[in-house]
């Protein structure tokens, strides 16, 4: 239910999707994207309220290494030129009215 909660936010705010959840034997990402012209690994993470801990925190070093792993099959796979590319993270906090939170850039490959 975040994930489409997600989908639905980002591209009533310019996202363009493309795929949703990209698997291959390494991992999954959640979404992708076109954002101008940058392609966008999105990772959405969800809690029930605003009291809970914020989910941004389980995207540590260890899940970002992995998203950039799976970030680069898909590109070996798709895409022969990209401009440019970057990983968000998309928070939603489920619990009536949903609340979307998108941070840009949440982290970047040379921090991975």
């Amino acid at each position: 239910m975040a994930e489409q909660i997600a989908a639905d936010h980002l591209s009533g705010i310019g996202y363009r999707i493309i795929e949703r959840n990209f698997e291959c034997r390494i991992g999954e990402i959640d979404i992708i994207a076109r954002h101008g012209e940058d392609l966008v690994f999105v990772e959405v993470r969800s809690r029930q309220s605003s009291a809970s801990l914020d989910p941004v925190f389980s995207v540590n070093r260890r899940k970002q290494t992995k998203i950039a792993q799976v970030a680069q099959v898909y590109l070996d796979r798709h895409c022969r030129k990209v401009s440019s590319c970057r990983f968000d993270v998309v928070l939603v906090t489920v619990g009536p009215p949903p609340e979307v939170e998108v941070i840009r850039d949440a982290f970047g490959v040379e921090s991975v």
